[in-house]
């Protein structure tokens, strides 16, 4: 499910996570994250389903408002989105590909 809201005019997505909190990013933070990782240039889809249907959730060990989202995209190897919950939204940090999940709490 996605929502739109109209104070963020360059929003690139906005979905809600199995969690109960949405999470956003704008099209310019997304351009950035491809800068870093542009192995996820042709694959938001999979970032997305990683945070309305993932997998597994971890929660961060270093900090407790950090969760990171997996969906696997074939053997061995998922696609991670890794979020922060603030006032009871969230944002994307950063996402990337990945052939391990991080240790840290199962939610």
């Amino acid at each position: 499910m996605e929502r739109g809201n109209s104070q963020f005019s360059n929003l690139k997505f906005e979905v809600q996570t199995p969690l109960g909190f949405w999470v956003r990013t704008s099209e310019e933070y997304w351009q950035i994250l491809l800068t870093k990782h542009p192995d996820l240039e042709f694959h938001l889809e999979f970032v997305l389903e990683a945070l309305q249907n993932p997998v597994e959730v971890r929660l961060s060990q270093r900090d407790p408002s950090i969760f990171l989202f997996y969906t696997l995209i074939r053997e061995r190897r998922w696609v991670v989105a890794v979020t922060r919950r603030l006032n009871g939204d969230g944002f994307l940090i950063t996402s990337y590909q990945t052939n391990a999940i991080k240790r840290g709490e199962k939610v």
